[in-house]
């Protein structure tokens, strides 16, 4: 084989390297950017005050009774892993917030008999409300177009949002938020 020949070669493999390498980065950063919030619809914070939605057995659930403490909601479902994966540290993170920290609710896009059969077998120490579809739009205006689950938002005290997460929560994520 020829040295120019050679050169041919190493100069196909960089340019073919270098292209996939081009094309990695740009699938890994719109992976990155469709899981970031977007903007808010406008007045979707007193649009989110005024909901009210039922727990599994059917009880009322006001969204406005939670209002003037900071609020952690989390929109999740039975068949979403990554939801059900998060829901232990958050019920522990509700436990330890108490009476006085961040008050905890879930908001389950899911059907009432599947979310009463799973709170059955791993109870939470916050509460649970089914979002079913209103929740779904609930979720879109509050950034989350794609409507990914789980999706975390953080009210602060006086009902604005300060934090949004689409996807798992870590501890980190809870510990920074709590501060």
């Amino acid at each position: 084989m020829s040295e120019v020949q050679n050169r041919g070669g190493s100069r196909r493999l960089w340019l073919t390297g270098s292209v996939a390498a081009a094309a990695a980065a740009a699938g890994a950063g719109f992976a990155w950017w469709r899981s970031q919030p977007k903007a808010m619809d406008s007045g979707v914070e007193q649009q989110f005050w005024s909901q009210s939605f039922e727990t599994p057995d059917g009880k009322p659930v006001q969204l406005s009774a939670f209002k003037g403490r900071p609020l952690l909601v989390n929109f999740w479902a039975t068949w979403c892993p990554p939801c059900v994966k998060e829901l232990p540290m958050l019920s522990e993170f509700a436990a330890k917030q108490g009476g006085q920290g961040i008050q905890v609710i879930g908001l389950a896009v899911d059907k009432p008999e599947a979310v009463l059969r799973f709170l059955q077998r791993q109870p939470v120490q916050f509460p649970v409300a089914m979002a079913m579809q209103g929740g779904l739009g609930l979720s879109r205006a509050l950034g989350n177009l794609q409507g990914g689950l789980p999706f975390t938002v953080l009210f602060d005290d006086k009902g604005q949002v300060r934090q949004r997460k689409i996807g798992e929560l870590s501890r980190e994520d809870l510990t920074s938020w709590a501060q």
